[in-house]
């Protein structure tokens, strides 16, 4: 009955009601006829262009039906081009047969994909960049074989190598949403994928807003896949080598973000996995001196005791905390450097200095408590609280890890959550720490009166730079930070 096929085929050039009949039979009957396959898949092509939209979508409901064999590669690359339709219902139904394709060959599928996705119109690129992943993630583990994922990072590392920058942000969502690559082994080939992103080799440019914005990106895609197994050395090295000594010349596209801040938080972040370094004196001194920027002298004192200068300097808590936190966990690696490879006169100065922020903190503290005292629920959810709350586990940070610098020698073994971070529930049965260092409610009182516990509250030696703190304002210093 080729005659009969053909006559069908010849349908779409007739009127509606032929069209429509046409969208339903050229695949119905498409198996039997496979040497007309060509002309039958551009014939209903045609419906799936057609003016009609309820044509169209009839049409491209039947696609599936074409993917047998070799023409299923075909019908993903045609199926990925009609992804561009503005049509909501259509744009759904092409959702569902690549899908629906997808399960028949995932292989094929993902090779009209890709073929779209490297050599197709932008609008084309982008929407089948998203199908991959938000759609990957539904489909069953007998569809996502191990061979099919390997096909998923082969063909990304070529897309990868000419990427924007939220191209590259979904695309380590779709690889590392990939079960092959959970393991060690997979998280450290992802964690190379974005260091060459990243271009770690080059030499940093600060006054680039791209180059910034770039490197950000590409360490925050690397920050979740960082663990005691998987390190972050290579990035570490490279904020301290050629970003810290840089950061007051930051530039970046984004407006209204404190570019600063926004690195020193990363760098915290990887600290804690970072491995053996080759310059870790080097580097930890780096640390050091952009630390002490941070952590001002005491202002000095006229005669009558009173402040030389006309104000106190800011103490910029959120900086302080990630540097702090970031010296704590390198300085662990070599817990001898504040006291065998500085100077006598440079770690003087730095106790002063730590001395006369212990002491501002100390204020702080008891202020915020203060105010939070006997707040809670949607009391603790106003702007204001919230600030508040936020700055109070920002100071017990601090608080924790300058008292362990205080230590003779310094010792490295205190546990803080970044402020930003989730806090970690703790587990029936296991002992809570004296400090805790995550809690953003103001100290309970024990039921015996109103002492305090000795131990919440770190006091370092008293001495001339503390007589100036007794006015320090918490309401001041939370401008901005």
């Amino acid at each position: 009955h080729k005659d009969a096929y053909q006559v069908i085929l010849d349908g779409v050039k007739g009127g509606t009601k032929e069209k429509r009949l046409a969208a339903q039979f050229i695949p119905k009957f498409f198996k039997h006829f496979p040497e007309l396959a060509d002309s039958a898949i551009n014939a209903q092509l045609d419906l799936c262009e057609d003016e009609d939209v309820s044509i169209r979508r009839q049409a491209i409901k039947e696609l599936p039906q074409f993917a047998t064999g070799e023409n299923l590669p075909r019908v993903a690359d045609i199926l990925t081009q009609l992804l561009q339709t503005d049509d909501s219902a259509e744009f759904n139904l092409v959702n569902n047969a690549l899908l629906s394709i997808f399960k028949m060959d995932a292989k094929g599928t993902l090779g009209g994909l890709f073929s779209q996705i490297l050599q197709g119109e932008d609008i084309v690129r982008e929407r089948a960049i998203k199908f991959l992943s938000t759609k990957l993630k539904t489909l069953p583990d007998e569809v996502l074989t191990k061979e099919v994922e390997e096909l998923i990072l082969t063909e990304s590392k070529k897309v990868l190598e000419d990427v924007t920058g939220e191209e590259f942000v979904l695309f380590m969502k779709i690889l590392s949403g990939l079960k092959s690559l959970q393991t060690v082994s997979g998280r450290q080939q992802l964690v190379e994928l974005v260091a060459e992103q990243a271009d770690l080799e080059q030499t940093f440019s600060p006054s680039d807003p791209d180059c910034v914005d770039r490197l950000l990106q590409c360490t925050r895609q690397a920050v979740p896949l960082f663990s005691k197994n998987v390190h972050s050395t290579r990035f570490v090295t490279y904020f301290c080598e050629q970003v810290l000594p840089n950061l007051s010349t930051l530039t970046t596209p984004v407006e209204g973000l404190d570019i600063q801040l926004e690195v020193l938080k990363l760098l915290a972040e990887m600290s804690s996995f970072c491995g053996d370094m080759e310059k870790l004196e080097t580097n930890l001194r780096k640390l050091f001196d952009k630390l002490l920027e941070y952590m001002p002298l005491p202002p000095e004192e006229a005669e009558n005791g009173e402040n030389a200068g006309n104000e106190e300097p800011k103490l910029q808590f959120s900086y302080v905390e990630c540097l702090l936190y970031s010296f704590h966990q390198l300085g662990r690696k070599l817990p001898d450097f504040l006291t065998a490879k500085l100077n006598a006169e440079k770690l003087k100065d730095f106790k002063i200095r730590l001395q006369y922020f212990a002491r501002g903190l100390q204020v702080y503290i008891r202020q915020l408590r203060l105010a939070l005292q006997g707040k809670t629920g949607e009391a603790l959810k106003t702007e204001e609280n919230k600030i508040k709350v936020v700055a109070l586990k920002i100071t017990n940070n601090i608080n924790v890890l300058i008292k362990d610098l205080f230590h003779i020698p310094p010792s490295y073994k205190s546990t803080v959550t970044l402020s930003w971070k989730p806090v970690q529930k703790v587990e029936i049965g296991q002992k809570r720490t004296s400090e805790d260092t995550s809690s953003g409610s103001p100290p309970k009182k024990s039921p015996g009166g109103p002492k305090r516990d000795a131990r919440q509250i770190y006091n370092p030696p008293s001495g001339k730079y503390s007589s100036n703190l007794s006015n320090f304002n918490y309401e001041r210093s939370l401008q901005g930070k």
